[in-house]
């Protein structure tokens, strides 16, 4: 059934101009060939689709709500701190990050916000 359909990830954004922006420049990511509908911005990422959504009110999510999985975290952070990406730094229990990167269960991950408060982000499985 479901395990063959190709799956949209939908972020909600209040400025959708502002938030193409950050995700074509800061994060380029390519817009998708095919049409989106009114208030909506839809881009291409390995295969898969992410769709913004203008929304009035922004949503508070306080966990992750998209992950890309790169081949080499270090250097995609350098790459996105160079595009003006912030990226967060946690220090609690179970959760400690080095120079914007943690190690969980062997996998590298680093985190950062969309302009909208989305939390996102980069991780490189172990080889």
């Amino acid at each position: 059934m479901l395990s063959q359909s190709p799956i949209t990830t939908i972020l909600p954004v209040t400025n959708l101009e502002r938030a193409r922006t950050f995700y074509e420049r800061s994060l380029g990511l390519s817009p998708s060939k095919g049409g989106a509908q009114p208030d909506t911005a839809v881009f291409e990422s390995g295969g898969t689709r992410l769709e913004l959504q203008k929304r009035d009110r922004p949503t508070k999510a306080e966990h992750t709500v998209a992950s890309f999985e790169v081949a080499d975290v270090t250097r995609e952070v350098s790459e996105l701190e160079r595009r003006g990406v912030r990226f967060e730094d946690y220090d609690m229990p179970g959760l400690k990050t080095e120079h914007h990167v943690a190690r969980i269960e062997g996998t590298l991950c680093a985190w950062f916000k969309d302009p909208d408060g989305n939390i996102l982000c980069i991780h490189e499985r172990p080889h």
